[in-house]
């Protein structure tokens, strides 16, 4: 099997095609398999450093102790110099998007406010409260 880096070579593809950066956070899911994959996310690589955000601090700790294997098998994939070291991040969570919440006033609550006054006062007050 020949490397994804020579392949890519021999297309002879122009450069603004795929960066160095590109092709490596492409490999990860390859190089790592897709149990590892699912459980992290390449981030950028600066430098020969490949950043990866991971779930949580024992995924973190898991796979600084696998680093040297990981490494052995980017360079396997890639091709030896695009990545001399992996350093992993915990990700910071992140939230799905919500639906907004508006405050439902009871219909009309003014005729139970005896003062003429007030109940316009109220009455504005809500209109403004719903707009």
């Amino acid at each position: 099997m020949e490397r994804a880096g020579k392949l890519i070579r021999k297309l002879k593809l122009p450069a603004e095609t795929a960066s160095l950066e590109d092709l490596v956070l492409a490999a990860w899911p390859m190089a790592v398999g897709k149990r590892i994959a699912s459980h992290t996310r390449p981030v950028a690589l600066v430098r020969e450093r490949l950043v990866i955000e991971v779930e949580d601090p024992i995924w973190q700790r898991q796979l600084w102790t696998l680093r040297g294997q990981i490494l052995a098998k980017l360079v396997e994939v890639l091709g030896p110099g695009a990545v001399g070291t992996v350093e992993f991040r915990v990700a910071v969570p992140r939230r799905m998007p919500q639906r907004e919440e508006r405050i439902r006033i009871p219909a009309d609550e003014s005729s139970q406010i005896q003062d003429p006054m007030l109940r316009k006062l109220y009455q504005l007050d809500r209109k403004k409260a719903t707009a």
